[in-house]
């Protein structure tokens, strides 16, 4: 990617996010928090993740 491409990107970027209102910003944000994996998924995988939400899961009903 050439330098006035970059440009042309981060400008068309930053337009795009400053035309939009207060409340959409802030909604999208929420949905993009709601729709992030748990810590434990992204870092380590789906098998410490399982065994993190067994292990919590026994100590509730105890």
């Amino acid at each position: 990617m050439k330098t006035n491409d970059y440009i042309k990107y981060m400008t068309q970027t930053i337009v795009k996010y400053a035309d939009q209102p207060k409340d959409e910003r802030k909604r999208i944000r929420i949905e993009k928090k709601q729709t992030k994996a748990d810590f434990w998924y992204r870092w380590f995988g789906i098998l410490p993740y399982i065994l993190y939400s067994e292990v919590k899961k026994k100590r509730r009903f105890k």
